[in-house]
Formats: structure tokens, sequence, C-alpha cells
């Protein structure tokens, strides 16, 4: 298979990503374990809205436009806890020798208080851009055990705030986003009772980071099971993406199921290590000059272990500016939705994929297709004035 690559370039100063691989939906992965039955446990668990924008979809030139709205999954305003609270779950039930099959919180927090003279003891750990560290910090929190939380700098005051105020130690370091996880994962190798709970991957820590990828897959079970009572079906899907986790989930669930939608990955073209990556055929290091408001897509380097699952199954990956993200946070909120920087880059993706010809060409879609933009955060996981 030889994806088509492409690249087109805004500047000499800022290059705009395109790469597309018109075999993508033909490829298999081995179907994800799914966290849905747990999810379902959770106190506060419902599936999040999945609304219809009808102007978009005039503006688009498509059929009909959605939009998954994580502003509000299960209190917080990210879609994080889906992946959070299952490898937390998958790693607590290892350690006490537990079925995660059947494991729920209350199950898991009785385990540890009758095996822990103070289950505080238990910490999980994190490196963060801000949402997934809030997710780590809330299941620490609602298993009655321990947090610590390390942020890179650029990490806005409201994200670093909201993280604290769960109840977790914050250490925040002057270094990448990639230096930041080496640190917290060296920070647990002495501590028997750490567990990292990391949503990137290396050589030598993959199960913790599939897991919190099999957690994602609940986001898109929701979808189809919200445009199915329609009578719908997704024509293209389109996600943000930092290191890939959220795109490899979504990859996953649509390529190993009978829906072949295409899929868009979308991240800052300042921390494009994505659509870098796939243009040059391997896993890509970029260099992060400044930092971007899409803060928890400011990432360096893609997961290794989604790494297959991006290069097989995207059909598309582009990258946008920070002013065509604050656009479509405006314009979304014009329409009555809460989608923060991140969240709103899914239609700042759509929009510069669909208004060029050759690109909507390579999606293959008309005037008929359903389109379905991730909104992973809302305006409080990343307020653009504190930024």
């Amino acid at each position: 298979m030889t994806p088509r690559l492409t690249m087109y370039f805004m500047s000499s100063t800022q290059a705009a990503h395109w790469y597309a691989n018109p075999s993508a939906r033909a490829w298999r992965p081995t179907p994800p374990g799914s966290a849905l039955q747990f999810h379902r446990t959770i106190a506060g668990y419902t599936p999040t809205q999945l609304t219809e924008l009808p102007s978009l979809a005039h503006e688009l030139s498509v059929g009909r436009v959605f939009l998954k709205d994580e502003s509000n999954r299960m209190g917080l305003p990210a879609f994080k806890i889906l992946g959070a609270s299952w490898a937390t779950c998958r790693a607590v039930s290892r350690w006490l020798d537990l079925d995660p099959r059947s494991a729920t919180l209350p199950v898991l927090a009785d385990s540890l208080a009758k095996v822990l003279t103070n289950p505080h003891d238990v910490t999980l750990v994190t490196a963060t851009d801000g949402n997934h560290g809030r997710a780590v910090a809330r299941m620490a929190s609602l298993l009655g055990v321990s947090a610590r939380i390390y942020i890179p700098e650029g990490v806005s005051k409201s994200a670093a705030d909201a993280i604290v105020e769960e109840g977790a130690e914050l250490i925040s370091l002057d270094s990448s986003y990639d230096e930041v996880v080496a640190f917290a994962s060296e920070s647990t190798k002495s501590r028997p009772l750490d567990f990292l709970v990391q949503d990137t991957s290396w050589e030598g820590y993959v199960d913790v980071p599939q897991w919190i990828i099999d957690g994602y897959t609940t986001l898109f079970a929701e979808v189809d099971e919200s445009l199915g009572t329609l009578g719908l079906t997704p024509d293209l899907v389109a996600c943000p993406v930092g290191v890939g986790s959220l795109a490899q989930a979504m990859v996953d669930h649509y390529r190993s199921g009978v829906t072949r939608p295409r899929l868009l990955s979308v991240e800052p073209v300042t921390a494009a290590c994505v659509a870098t990556s796939l243009l040059a055929g391997e896993i890509t290091s970029v260099e992060i000059e400044s930092p971007t408001i899409m803060a928890g897509l400011n990432c360096g380097t893609p997961s290794t272990i989604g790494w297959p699952s991006l290069l097989n199954g995207l059909d598309a990956a582009i990258s946008v500016t920070d002013q065509e993200s604050r656009t479509a946070v405006a314009d979304l909120a014009a329409l009555g939705q809460d989608a923060g920087p991140c969240g709103a880059a899914s239609l700042a993706g759509v929009r510069a994929a669909l208004t060029d010809p050759a690109r909507r060409a390579a999606l293959d879609l008309d005037t008929t297709s359903v389109i379905v933009l991730v909104s992973t955060e809302g305006l409080a996981a990343n307020p653009l004035d504190n930024r």
C-alpha cells in the first residue's frame, strides 16, 4: 500500500500539512476491547450529546453535520475520563488480581481499603497538558487514593487550578510535554505503590496506553448508537489529535466494525507530529517553537502504540492555525455549542479540507454526506482568555 502524500505550504515560517491515504478504509485492525459496560457503572455516566448543526451542513455543502459534545463528560469538561477511568480500573484490577470485566468503582475502592492500611499510599501519576491529568486526579478522588500530576510550560492557569481542585499534587516543570512525560515516568521507578497512568506509549510501556485507548472507544460507540436512532451512519468523522490516542481509538473502532467512514485527524500547525510522521512514513518528532492555544494538542511525538493504526487507517490528516481554531470556537459558540480550542479544531480542520477541491475529492464527500465533528473539550477546559 502506497499512500498518497501531499503537503500544502502556507508560508515560509508556518506550514499547513495535508496527508491522504486512499487505502485506509480497506485496512482491518484487531478489534479493541470495550469499556462501555464499566463506564455505565460509574455514577453520573450518560452518553454525551450529539447535536445536529444544519447551518454548518449548508456552509460545507454536505447533507448533515453533527457535533459530539464532550464539554460535560461525567462532570468534567473533556472526554479524557473515558480513558483514565478504564486504564485505572485495569491497572488496579491487575494489582489486586481482580477480573476487570466485572469491576466497578465501589468494588475497586473496597478492595484497596481491605489490603492497605491507608489507601492514600497508592498514587496515580501522569504527565498532562491539562484534561488527562484532571481526569486521572478525579479517578484518584473517586477511588480514595492520591494523585501526582506533572505539567509542562504553556498549560493554562485555569487547567492547572482545576487539577489542584481535584485534590492532586501538581508539579509544574519548565520543560516540553515529552520531557515532562519522561520525568513523570522516572518518578515512579522507586515507588511500588505509584501507578503511572500515561496516555502515550514507548518501548516497555504499552498496556496502560492501550487501556486508555480502549476506554476512548466508548465515545464512538455512543456516536453510532445516536446516529442509528436516526437511521444514519457517518461518512466522515473528524477528531483532534495530540499524540494520537483518540485518533487510534477512532481508527480501531471504525476499521474493525461494519461502518467504514472516512477518518480525519486535526492538529495545530505548530505541533503537527502526527501529520509530519504520516508524511514521512515513520514516527517523527517535531520541535515545538511556540505554544498553541490548542494546549491539549501541543505534543511533539506520536504515540508508538497508535502508530500502525494512524499510518494504515486514517484517510487524511490536516493541520490548522490558532486563528482557524479561534474562529471555529466563536462560530460554534454562536450556534450554542461549548467548544474549546482543541474541540473546535475538528470544525477548523473539516473547513480547511472541504474548501480545497483536491482535498474534498480525496475524502470523496458530496451533498448527501454525514459528517461527525468530535469536540473533545468545552471552553472551561482551556479558556481562550488565559492564553
